[in-house]
């Protein structure tokens, strides 16, 4: 979608010199354009609690990505992991709010903390991981100053996205089987069923409740089911450890059991801890790669979804261009550095922002409101541990199967289309990286493309794409 230089306006502010907000409005309907909006204070605080109840759960769902090793064997703080989630939210969903005044939240990309976690860390330490992060934001920011990112945008099938999209959202759900238990090493199979083809232990049964829950109250389209399925979901837990008949010692390291306070001071040492290093392990094409990866998986799910609820908010003009969208994409580029700065790995726009659009919500007041409760967050770290692993994890199998939602865009009757596609889909989960599916993905467009005699289709940026991961692949430094 090309845009403008000239930023478009709504109706609403385009209605001319009679629309000004009258002398006496207060600062913050001056600011926010609350009433050229057609929107009300009181609209966009029930928008911004709303979008933040819908969106709550990164708080649980990021620390549990970003829990593993590095490939020096050393793990990252829970508490601090916590800290650096709320922290991140906070600044760039405020950011957004102030900034760019449209009613978007930002907070850790499931897609984003699942390649750091599975693709970089075991190569590299956290910190230097985390400067990964600082560099693809850098990138973004770059493509969204100099409009290459139409370029981009062109150049890529709008498929291929949809594939990309499904395709991490499968890996997201088998981390989440995978981290629940649910799913193991299998003996006679790569994979199997639980523990040796057999489902064990309570954790894993609350884990399939959860889910189903979580399932049921979205199909009867109840606001925050994701957050509503956690929080039952933990109740029982901690109800039903504290009976005794489940064993702390079950839960795999993180029991429901409260030690001390509710309330206390956040853990901010993972701020700042940033480096930029340890190329040389992986080779500046693996490293090439994963950047570029990010990029994907930042970049353009952040462009739909901005342009997706901003239509909705009907921010939109009759061409589907939207006031500020430059602006937001730079400030969601920002979110990839500033989520590295942190530790919380790169941030984006999520799409539950729709939900505090359904309630009215239509400037940056209401994204500045759910900055403020992720802030406030930042001194409730004991009781989002509360949180069993195998609860949380149920909450990443269901943003898997909404991610898949994808494939009502794609035609699969034509090869050129759905043999990519399906590549790209499966291949990330089956090998455990996204890069690797977006590399298939690529090369098979372009090569069917020039067996249908259609070698001309595929842009030139696609065709080196292709090439790259031909190297990539064939240098074995796919991993």
């Amino acid at each position: 979608m090309t845009q403008s230089s000239v930023e478009p306006k709504t109706v609403a502010e385009d209605a001319g010199s009679g629309s000004r907000v009258p002398a006496g409005r207060s600062w913050l309907d001056r600011y926010f354009h609350i009433t050229h909006r057609g929107s009300t204070v009181a609209q966009e605080v029930r928008g911004g609690v709303t979008t933040f109840m819908a969106m709550a759960y990164i708080l649980l769902l990021n620390p549990l990505l970003l829990g593993g090793e590095d490939v020096l064997g050393n793990k990252l703080s829970q508490p601090a992991l916590i800290t650096a989630t709320a922290l991140a939210a906070a600044v760039t969903t405020l950011a957004m709010g102030f900034i760019g005044k449209v009613p978007l939240a930002l907070a850790a990309g499931l897609s984003v903390a699942g390649v750091i976690s599975t693709q970089v860390a075991p190569d590299m330490t956290w910190p230097q991981a985390m400067g990964m992060c600082v560099i693809y934001g850098g990138v973004i920011c770059l493509l969204v100053v100099t409009g290459v990112r139409e370029v981009i945008m062109n150049a890529i099938p709008l498929a291929l996205k949809h594939g990309i999209t499904m395709g991490i959202g499968l890996f997201i759900a088998m981390i989440g089987f995978v981290n629940a238990g649910f799913v193991g090493k299998g003996e006679g199979g790569p994979v199997t069923l639980g523990v040796g083809g057999t489902l064990t232990g309570w954790p894993v049964v609350l884990f399939a409740v959860t889910l189903l829950l979580i399932f049921m109250l979205q199909a009867r389209k109840v606001p925050g089911a994701i957050l509503l399925g956690i929080v039952v979901g933990t109740i029982i837990s901690i109800t039903a450890t504290a009976a005794g008949l489940i064993e702390e010692s079950e839960w795999g390291g993180k029991a429901p059991v409260l030690h001390g306070s509710v309330v206390s001071m956040p853990d901010f040492s993972l701020l700042g801890h940033v480096e930029f290093g340890g190329w040389e392990t992986l080779g500046y094409t693996t490293v090439g790669m994963i950047v570029f990866t990010l990029v994907l998986a930042g970049f353009f799910d952040a462009m739909a979804t901005i342009i997706a609820v901003g239509q909705e908010a009907k921010l939109a003009d009759a061409q589907g261009r939207m006031p500020g969208l430059n602006k937001a994409l730079f400030i969601d580029g920002a979110g990839g550095a500033i989520g590295g700065a942190t530790g919380a790995s790169g941030q984006t726009v999520f799409i539950e922002s729709a939900t505090g659009v359904g309630e009215g919500a239509r400037t940056g007041l209401s994204a500045t409101v759910t900055g403020l409760f992720f802030a406030a967050c930042l001194f409730f770290t004991p009781l989002t541990q509360l949180v069993p692993g195998q609860v949380a994890s149920a909450a990443l199998v269901v943003i898997g199967a909404m991610m898949l939602q994808n494939a009502r865009h794609v035609d699969w009757t034509d090869w050129a289309v759905a043999v990519p596609v399906f590549l790209t889909v499966v291949l990330m989960p089956f090998t455990y990286t996204i890069t690797t599916g977006v590399g298939a993905g690529v090369i098979a467009y372009c090569a069917i493309k020039a067996a249908q005699g259609k070698w001309r289709e595929p842009s030139v940026l696609m065709w080196v794409l292709s090439l790259v991961f031909i190297f990539y692949f064939a240098t074995g430094t796919a991993h």
